[in-house]
């Protein structure tokens, strides 16, 4: 009789289980390697994906079913470019031209030293002691390089030149970003499934949970840190052109970015506030402060939370029950989970 087929020993098993692993790792590092340039761009990308993919979804019910293949995505992609991508590019080649005359103004400054206030001799307290102070520090070109730290001239005409090609490379990386984006939208189902069913098959039931608990953290982060930051720094920076800081565009989008950080954004338009009195202007430098507080504590204490907090269980829900079946059925024991 021929020999029944048998399976290996269980020690052989497991070390194919092992080689599995390390293949696949293996293999997973070769590609993280190769793509380590566009890393960065594939991860906003999925973050782009994860927080459009509800609006996109009923979107989708609401189309024809031979248009939404391609044309559907494309316009999508098409509206997250309008909506950040294209302002973002504004502001950063704005940021760079307003960068590098911020960085010759200060090689100025360290030539000449920063000249004293005219509001200084008027001040009714402390005036005297504080125009001592400035003409010894910041006036006195020596002791202002000894104070801040001598700037390279070399290294900032350098920044200066390089503007262009550091904008050629954003460019390049926000077209991979948005080529991530739709294919995403136009496989999201079969890559949602795919997703659901390795992730079950490795973590369990538990693990989808926390994947759909991801997502949905990841729809509300963008949404009111990134959202709401881009938003105060509109707010503030259209407050700075108004109220006349120098370089209001920069300020504006250095207070953007700040605002996605605890205390940040009053720290930068705080420094534009002083940038005025310096100037003399102190009514507009008290109206920047002011509305820099207002607009902060608003977003802070109204609308972000409102955004990012809520009943996380329909968060979760509402956020990943346009997937799959799978997806939903995680989405449902997340929202079970959250409410006991």
């Amino acid at each position: 009789m021929p020999d029944e087929p048998h399976s290996p020993p269980p020690d052989a098993a497991r070390l194919q289980q092992i080689a599995l692993a390390a293949l696949g790792l293996a293999l997973a590092a070769l590609g993280a390697f190769i793509l380590q340039g566009f890393l960065r761009a594939l991860a906003w990308g999925v973050i782009f994906a994860l927080a459009v993919w509800p609006l996109y979804s009923r979107a989708r019910r609401g189309w024809p079913a031979r248009g939404h293949n391609i044309i559907l995505p494309a316009l999508f992609t098409l509206g997250v470019t309008l909506v950040f991508l294209v302002p973002l590019v504004a502001v950063g080649i704005e940021i760079g031209r307003e960068g590098a005359s911020v960085a010759k103004l200060a090689l100025e400054y360290q030539r000449t030293g920063i000249p004293l206030p005219g509001f200084m001799h008027s001040l009714p307290v402390g005036g005297q002691a504080l125009t001592d102070w400035w003409q010894a520090n910041l006036s006195d070109p020596a002791n202002l390089s000894s104070l801040v730290g001598r700037i390279n001239r070399d290294q900032a005409l350098a920044y200066s030149e390089s503007v262009g090609a550091r904008i050629l490379h954003r460019g390049a990386t926000s077209v991979f970003t948005l080529l991530t984006l739709f294919f995403l939208l136009r496989d999201g189902e079969t890559i949602s499934g795919q997703l659901h069913r390795a992730v079950t098959r490795a973590f369990g039931g538990r693990g989808a949970v926390v994947c759909a608990q991801i997502a949905a953290s990841v729809r509300a982060t963008v949404n009111g840190l990134m959202l709401v930051g881009i938003g105060e720094g509109i707010v503030i920076g259209i407050g700075y052109w108004v109220a006349g800081v120098p370089h209001p565009t920069l300020f504006g989008g250095l207070t953007a970015v700040a605002a996605m950080m605890p205390f940040g954004a009053p720290l930068v338009f705080g420094i534009a506030a002083l940038i005025l009195l310096s100037q003399g202007a102190v009514v507009a430098a008290v109206a920047v402060a002011a509305l820099g507080l207002v607009v902060t504590f608003v977003a802070d204490h109204f609308v972000r939370p409102v955004i990012i907090g809520g009943r996380p269980g329909c968060r979760f829900y509402g956020c990943c029950s346009a997937f799959s079946a799978e997806w939903r059925r995680s989405a449902s024991l997340a929202c079970s989970l959250g409410q006991s």
